[in-house]
């Protein structure tokens, strides 16, 4: 087959827009050109935006964007513009809460039409090729509108005009007035307990996203008030999603596999839509560690070393830090055709030819492997006769069932996984979106510093420590200091946006809790402060999602939802909060003040909203405890005493480690570096006054375990 000519977007990095850079639609990247063609040719833009592992992306372009009539109209009528919501998530979330407000719903790919100065008249997600799903076919919408276009264009300008005002007015909002109080969080868990699905964990109805912020949240007040409530919802929520198909159960030590895809279609996790993104795994990690310091349970270690093991493994970059995704369809191994979840699924038949009949009935029987599919839920004929793995049955049943020990079963299984996990490295692998993105490296910076604090793992410390370095050296311009966004093919582009400076601050503060290395504080102080002036804004507080002089997108939004990832605001909250604690500087405190202000009605009155917030007003509103470690950092005692104090689940506490070296940038930690003498210690500090150095591992883990050490 001749291949096609390529379109503009040929000449992109996005592996989203070169997928699409041989279709006959003639694409335009998002930029000055596409807006000039519209005025001088005055037509409408229709703006396709998507991401490269997106299934339902993949279904639209096979059936629209690939078909060369559809492309006909599009090309007559429009001018095409395609956009990745990864490279652009202050445009896409610009048009998506336009298509919300006038459609009731959104999701990708998101469709949209524009006026030649950029005003929205008409959108939508998925269009199907015919009528069905009760949505318009894709050609009849592009027949309408650009009928309209032609012959009542003042009522697609009118409409344009109105919808974006109530749109802007939706989000431009004014400060919300005074500081919320310790109410607001009582109010977001009880919320939380409205929604919460005591059968299958999660909140609210299918689908179901892990949306970890939530966790977050309820770990957070489960510890500081003793609401045994909040921790339960949690804990329930990460094992429920343990046990589904949203979870890989196929993994190996240092060969990858495991990890979890972005969301559920389903009640019960078992159907998943099969993408995994970095910045899901890197949350939901943080999750399991949070539980595992609360809870104790292994399940929780086990989960964070499988995800760990899986972005190590399977989505580490050759260049440097982590690529973004792995995608949900994939080859199929009987005819190459791509099928959504073709790696993951498997049929009876295959379980017991690879297993022997007795271990793969045990298989089946433990991970409901039926003859005809387990899926509860396929509307496409995806799925027929296949298996997506799910935990059906537990060991200890297991064990009861086929009149033999746990400890069998369990062997059993773990050497039944490696097989078929064996089998699986034959199949054709999912494409890889192998773009590196600031904020979701920070946010992977974050899990494995953390991941090292409490699971005492030093690969977890250096594949942070190598990622924040190829951050800082390959994502930042070394003359103004300013970050870039995404990183591919040895391009670095695309201004960084407000959650890319926060989350990489977050991901360095974390580090240099893990590491005591100096120069991740010292890169962290000098971002938040890069931050507050592209960002923060200092009349009315709360972060911009873009820089002030970024004039790429037409209108600059504070962003007030913690969904899939945590809003900026809510990440620069805290980070301003810890650095105020360990630097002095005020005006970090100052700026995390006026933004929980800023965003004060929502706290109050719909705190569900932003739970990470809830997070950051819960460092606000309580005491903080800071630990400060003193002297050689490099023996023995002082790695048992660091072990010590990650132990304990402690959202108040702030970790130093005061010498002479960090007096520049820790001004009051380093006064006890310089009255400190003898073997290491550590002094906990609260309200700027210090209890006696504690010498002993056993001593200090037990002081922390207390809320008021």
């Amino acid at each position: 087959m001749e291949q096609r000519k390529p379109n503009r977007l040929v000449g992109e990095k996005s592996p989203y827009l070169l997928q699409h850079a041989r279709n006959p639609v003639a694409w335009l990247p998002w930029g000055e050109e596409a807006f000039a063609m519209a005025r001088s040719l005055d037509r409408p833009i229709f703006l396709s935006v998507g991401y490269a592992t997106c299934h339902w992306c993949h279904v639209m372009e096979r059936e629209s964007f690939e078909d060369e009539e559809t492309a006909e109209l599009l090309n007559r009528l429009f001018v095409p513009v395609k956009v990745d919501r990864e490279e652009h998530p202050d445009l896409d979330r610009l048009y998506m809460l336009f298509v919300q407000a006038s459609t009731g719903r959104g999701g990708w790919p998101m469709s949209v039409w524009l006026t030649p100065d950029l005003k929205p008249f008409y959108g939508g997600s998925y269009f199907p090729p015919a009528d069905s799903y009760g949505m318009p076919a894709f050609r009849t919408v592009l027949t309408a509108l650009g009928r309209l276009w032609q012959e009542e264009r003042s009522r697609l300008l009118d409409a344009a005009g109105s919808m974006m005002e109530q749109v802007l007015s939706s989000v431009t909002r004014k400060p919300g007035g005074g500081m919320p109080g310790r109410e607001a969080p009582l109010r977001c868990a009880e919320t939380f307990e409205r929604s919460f699905d005591p059968e299958s964990g999660g909140f609210g109805e299918a689908p179901k996203f892990p949306r970890p912020v939530i966790l977050n949240f309820l770990l957070d007040h489960a510890w500081r008030t003793g609401n045994s409530r909040s921790l339960g919802m949690a804990l329930s929520t990460i094992r429920h999603m343990a046990r589904g198909g949203i979870h890989d159960h196929l993994a190996v030590p240092g060969r990858g596999g495991g990890g979890f895809s972005r969301y559920s279609t389903d009640r019960a996790w078992h159907v998943p839509h099969f993408e995994k993104m970095l910045y899901d795994n890197a949350q939901i990690a943080l999750s399991c560690l949070g539980a595992l310091q609360l809870d104790r349970d292994p399940l929780f270690a086990s989960l964070a070393r499988d995800i760990f093991g899986y972005v190590l493994h399977d989505l580490a970059s050759p260049e440097g830090g982590f690529c973004s995704a792995e995608d949900a369809d994939s080859p199929d191994a009987e005819g190459g055709k791509k099928r959504e979840g073709a790696f993951y699924l498997w049929t009876r038949r295959e379980v017991i030819e690879l297993l022997g009949t007795e271990d793969g009935e045990l298989f089946c029987e433990a991970y409901g492997v039926l003859e005809g599919g387990n899926a509860v839920q396929d509307p496409h004929g995806e799925f027929a006769g296949r298996n997506i793995l799910m935990q059906a049955a537990a060991p200890g049943q297991l064990a009861t069932l086929y009149g033999t020990g746990e400890k069998d079963v369990r062997t059993r299984l773990d050497a039944a996984r490696a097989l078929l996990f064996e089998a699986r490295t034959g199949r054709p692998r999912p494409f890889l979106d192998d773009k590196v993105l600031t904020s979701w490296n920070g946010l992977m910076i974050s899990a494995l510093a953390k991941g090292y604090r409490v699971l005492h793992d030093r690969q977890y410390l250096d594949a942070a420590t190598c990622t924040a370095g190829f951050i800082l050296d390959r994502l930042q311009n070394r003359e103004s200091g300013r970050l870039w966004r995404r990183y591919r093919d040895g391009e670095a582009a695309i201004p960084g946006k407000a959650d890319d400076y926060a989350c990489l601050v977050q991901g360095l503060l974390d580090l240099y809790e893990a590491s005591f290395d100096l120069r991740w504080l010292d890169a962290a102080i000098r971002l938040a402060r890069t931050q507050l002036q592209l960002f923060f804004d200092p009349q009315d507080g709360g972060f911009f999602a873009t820089p002030f002089d970024d004039d790429s997108v037409p209108v600059r939004l504070k962003d007030g939802y913690d969904g899939a990832e945590p809003a900026a605001s809510s990440v620069s909250v805290l980070n301003c909060l810890r650095l105020a604690v360990m630097t002095g500087d005020e005006a970090f405190g100052r700026a995390a003040e006026k933004t929980l202000r800023f965003f004060g009605d929502t706290l109050e009155s719909n705190g569900a909203a932003m739970p990470q917030m809830m997070v950051a007003l819960h460092f606000a509103l309580y005491p903080k405890v800071e630990v400060v470690f003193a002297g050689d950092p490099e023996e023995c005692a002082m790695t048992a005493l660091r072990h010590a104090a990650c132990l304990p689940f402690r959202p108040d506490g702030v970790f130093m480690h005061a010498s002479e070296e960090s007096a520049r940038l820790l001004p009051h930690a380093a006064t006890l570096a310089r009255r400190h003498r003898g073997k290491p210690a550590a002094y906990v500090c609260a309200g700027r006054s210090c209890k006696p150095p504690v010498y002993e591992p056993e001593q200090l883990a037990e002081m922390l375990e207390r809320r008021e050490p």
